[in-house]
């Protein structure tokens, strides 16, 4: 699998070195609605929404309908607790606010995308290799209860580096010669975890102060649905004799 990435990496950085050298290429800046969902162990959480921005480059030829292309996005990423109800002891029972876990990353994907000519709009699919690094959470918000049950996620246990794969596809359409809208839909499933955190013993049970509890091994892996807008600017290299 190493290998195979490491094949991959060299042939995209490759095809971009030969492309800002003397090459046509196009750049340009998209972004959208983001919808997170995490798996904690084996319990899937509720899904966050957020939003990314994301800046990129791409090689351009006009006959050619491949390209590969590089790209850096701000992505926040996580889930939800919604709907939580909790018994007062007394019979009645009170909601809990929406509980959001955010991770805020910086990615750097890697990819080609295969384009297919519809008049003058294109459709492509898209495939990259991406890594990952957490700039922050809001993990802190849930300090205070981890105190007492160390039950949400803590900052200690964050990985700040991932890796994992974008997929997708979507639409080109112009808007003037060298300017062109883009609508595209990726799939964002990362292969390492972004959170990971040992059994944690000797924790007192709230529900019992005599005995405690063991809070067991958690881990946590990252997944995005984002719809995405963008401009797409094209620089034109013409050699003229």
């Amino acid at each position: 699998m190493r290998v195979t990435i490491r094949i991959a990496l060299f042939l995209i950085l490759a095809g971009l070195a030969s492309t800002s050298t003397a090459q046509s290429y196009a750049f340009g800046l998209k972004g959208g609605l983001t919808l997170g969902v995490q798996q904690w162990n084996s319990f899937d959480r509720d899904p966050l929404f957020k939003y990314h921005g994301i800046a990129f480059i791409e090689s351009y030829d006009e006959a050619d309908l491949f390209s590969v292309f590089a790209q850096a996005g701000y992505h926040i990423k996580g889930s939800a607790i919604r709907n939580s109800v909790f018994s007062l002891g007394n019979g009645n029972t009170v909601k809990a606010p929406t509980q959001e876990f955010q991770f805020r990353n910086l990615s750097l994907t890697l990819g080609g995308k295969k384009k297919y000519d519809l008049n003058s709009t294109k459709a492509y699919y898209m495939l990259g290799i991406r890594g990952d690094y957490t700039l922050s959470t809001n993990l802190s918000e849930y300090e205070e209860v981890n105190q007492f049950l160390s039950f949400y996620p803590s900052d200690n246990w964050v990985r700040k580096w991932n890796y994992g794969v974008t997929f997708g596809g979507g639409f080109e359409f112009p808007f003037a010669e060298l300017m062109q809208g883009l609508i595209e839909f990726t799939v964002n499933p990362d292969f390492s975890r972004q959170y990971w955190q040992p059994a944690i013993p000797n924790v007192p049970n709230p529900r019992d102060p005599a005995n405690s509890l063991t809070i067991p091994e958690r881990k946590i892996n990252n997944i995005t649905f984002e719809l995405t807008l963008g401009l797409r600017f094209i620089r034109l290299v013409e050699y003229i004799d």
